[in-house]
């Protein structure tokens, strides 16, 4: 295979792909929804002023933001959307007022062709855009004003501490005194009436909405586009001729393959770990530790969907509530898994050049106390920030930005960034003197310094927002990091490590593995990079983004469905020769990592990702089934098995009690394939159906959400999390048992034979 074409081609791919994303970036400054300098009615009063909405956007992100119900759909799942809740209790009031005043009787009582007849009248009413550019004013009716009123008063006592309102509170998980400013409160009502505004706004010389017509809700005519079907049917088209050109495309190069020859004995048993090296297993420690966290804030989160107050009796909401302990379950996951993969390199790159760096080990040990004081501190700003005892700015800084997966204050992201370049910093010393020798090996060297660089690059967009940054803008460079960076460069940094530890081990050829893994970046960048978009259909973005979400995130999945050769390869590699197998779960992890990015980031990403779907799919549980499958499935199986990689390196002469390993294998698996066929998936298809027939705002209310059928799949997730849970605690055990002994036999590993047994 040509690499220099390869080279050509990954270059195009980069440079096309992010002069789409940055015009589009850019239009979209010009498309979303405007601020309004006051929002005020027609005789002149001001209800809200710009400085409100913005300061209201500062006090949802404090109270945790996206980690609390959703607003345009991304965030969390027990509460309900914001803006469609507004947007229907705002449009029902109307509705009831429009009646009354009509007929002397309620909305619901009138006959399907007066009510008809009130539900155009009220269309006009809230799908016209009276926001005048020239004066910046949103101006609106009088009864209008009254809707917002006394929405706003629902609001200020759910979020206050009216008793009536206790039971709702517990099932949207939200404790009492949530807000306990009044100020703070009135702009919280600002904020979201504007969200829910530019929801049920047309845009100027449009028919359709500031969010693409996004919630859908029948009562103002919010319903699907043209546009959402014709770039659907193109998605499913695209995505067929894509698996067709691949698929071709690689029976064709497996055909002209060369047979392997593999060594006869371990070539990593002649490396010799540096102390830099050594140095990297207290980061597997910390890898361990904040998984068991993790999982075990996720066991509490899911629980109070149930029990909103506390956890099972225990009332632990008055001191970590549900916003709090999402916070840090998504928070650890990335923590966890980037520490994994960060390890790793620091790991690999003196293995690479074969020589440890000057004062290495002091830069890797200092990079470690750095990674704890950030994982610390931004949970105890979080705490601060919920708890509503941080001023707006400290907040912004210290405290919880509320945007979910990039929660972290700004001090705390320019600590990690600067850190992360460290890091990069660390691996590029290390590489340095392999890449100026002239060797076979030196393209996969490029592309592993390529790739990780791109790690604190891609985060450097985690701080292109402020902290008054319009939302539109807020999400548009937020899914960089998140697509991008968590999605995207992470996972081309870790095929690369994983391609250079099998040419390594002699399992590879350096040119097959060269030519295979430039091949499979360019083809996962090529719908990767634009597939950002579709994270944006319904965020205050153009018509455009839409249709190249819609192409590109079916481009995304093309790759994902050859994934089984990928792992049968790998499983293959594991039988090559008896000194493999002290490899063997390392592989394995590699081998799952390709079941789930078959299955959860392929079959449940496309699942939810063409635009018709998604319209009625954001914000329910249909996207925690893509999120767990891909984010853990994926990434926490990437990240374990790198880890046990390096810790058998580690180890490289003590064989490994294998029986605890293996079941912590099989019961992580089975549990999050539980936690999904059980529960995710019958419930958010459940709210799939109540969202087509009803609305968005009712497959998110208490209504729905508190049925008993829905609060058994609930408790049917508890077999799940329990496998899941279990698997995780006996890995923990396990890596602890590699420092203590317990997980490790009295022998040497010897060539020729199989190295790991299954002891007790």
């Amino acid at each position: 295979m040509n690499l220099t074409r390869l080279w050509v081609s990954l270059a195009l791919v980069f440079i096309i792909s992010f002069a789409i994303l940055g015009y589009y970036g850019g239009e979209i400054y010009h498309t979303m929804p405007p601020i309004p300098k006051r929002v005020m009615t027609s005789a002149g009063n001001v209800l809200f002023t710009e400085k409100e909405i913005k300061d209201g956007q500062n006090v949802w992100q404090s109270m945790g933001g996206q980690e609390v119900g959703t607003v345009w759909g991304h965030g969390a799942y027990v509460a309900p959307d914001w803006t469609a809740d507004w947007l229907h209790r705002e449009s029902m009031w109307i509705l009831n007022r429009y009646a009354l005043n009509q007929y002397g009787k309620a909305y619901n009582a009138l006959d399907d062709e007066k009510r008809a007849m009130l539900r155009t009248r009220l269309k006009k009413e809230m799908r016209t855009n009276t926001y005048h550019p020239n004066t910046g004013d949103l101006v609106i009716s009088p009864i209008r004003a009254q809707a917002i009123a006394a929405t706003s008063k629902h609001y200020t006592a759910l979020f206050g501490n009216d008793p009536k309102l206790d039971h709702l509170r517990d099932d949207y998980a939200i404790p009492r005194g949530t807000i306990k400013d009044p100020q703070r409160m009135k702009a919280l009502n600002a904020f979201f009436f504007w969200a829910a505004w530019a929801c049920a706004t047309n845009r100027p010389g449009s028919n359709i909405t500031y969010t693409n017509n996004w919630p859908h809700e029948p009562l103002i005519g919010n319903v699907a586009t043209g546009s959402m079907v014709i770039w659907s049917v193109v998605s499913f088209v695209l995505l067929l001729a894509g698996i067709g050109a691949l698929a071709w495309y690689y029976a064709k190069q497996k055909h002209v393959e060369l047979e392997e020859t593999f060594p006869e004995k371990d070539p990593l048993l002649a490396l010799s770990p540096t102390p830099s090296m050594k140095s990297i297993v207290k980061y597997f420690w910390l890898v361990a530790v904040l998984m068991v966290v993790q999982v075990g804030l996720g066991a509490i989160t899911a629980h109070y969907q149930v029990e909103g107050a506390g956890f099972y009796g225990i009332p632990i909401a008055k001191w970590i509530p549900y916003s709090l302990t999402r916070t840090w379950h998504t928070q650890l996951a990335i923590f966890w898994i980037a520490t994994a993969w960060i390890a790793t390199g620091l790991f690999v790159a003196p293995a690479v050049s074969g020589r440890e760096p000057k004062y290495q080990r002091f830069f890797v040990n200092f990079l470690f106390v750095s990674l704890l004081i950030i994982v610390v501190g931004s949970m105890v700003g979080q705490w601060f920030a919920i708890r509503q005892r941080l001023g707006l700015n400290t907040n912004f800084w210290f405290g919880h930005q509320g945007y979910e997966y990039t929660d972290l204050g700004r001090f705390w992201q320019l600590f990690l960034a600067v850190g992360l370049f460290l890091w990069l910093f660390l691996m590029a010393r290390g590489i340095w003197p392999a890449l100026r020798k002239k060797k076979d090996d030196r393209h996969l060297l490029i592309l592993f310094l390529i790739a990780s660089t791109a790690i604190p690059v891609f985060y450097v967009p985690a701080l292109m927002w402020g902290q008054h940054t319009h939302l539109a803008i807020a999400e548009y460079w937020r899914w960089w990091v998140v697509h991008l960076w968590v999605e995207g460069f992470f996972e081309v940094f870790a095929t690369v490590v994983i391609a250079f530890l099998f040419t390594r081990m002699g399992l590879l050829r350096v040119s097959t593995a060269t030519a295979s893994v430039l091949f499979s970046t360019i083809i996962f960048l090529f719908g990767g990079i634009i597939g950002t978009f579709h994270h944006l259909y319904f965020s205050g973005t153009p018509i455009g983004v839409l249709a190249f979400g819609a192409t590109f995130s079916a481009l995304e999945v093309v790759p994902l469905v050859l994934i089984g050769f990928e792992a049968y390869e790998n499983l293959t590699l594991s039988r090559a020769r008896p000194w493999v197998a002290a490899y063997k779960w390392p592989i394995y992890y590699f081998v799952a990592v390709a079941f789930w990015n078959l299955v959860g980031a392929g079959l449940f990403g496309f699942f939810i990702n063409p635009p018709i779907a998604l319209y009625f799919m954001q914000g329910l549980n249909t996207t925690p089934v893509h999120g767990h499958t891909a984010l853990f499935g994926v990434y926490g199986m990437l990240g374990i098995g790198l880890m046990l990689f390096c810790l058998r390196g580690l180890t490289k002469q003590r064989v490994w009690k294998t029986k605890a390993l293996a079941f912590s294998f099989w019961a992580i698996n089975i549990g999050l394939a539980l936690m999904v066929l059980l529960s995710l998936i019958p419930i958010g298809l459940m709210q799939t159906l109540a969202s087509v027939e009803h609305g968005t705002w009712y497959a998110r209310s208490a209504e729905f959400m508190s049925r008993g059928i829905i609060h058994k799949f609930v408790w049917l997730r508890i077999i799940g999390d329990t496998v899941f849970t279990i698997g995780v605690l006996v890995l923990g055990w396990f890596i602890l048992g590699l420092k203590t002994g317990w997980s490790l036999t009295g022998e040497q590993l010897h060539f020729g034979k199989k190295n790991e047994i299954d002891a007790k």
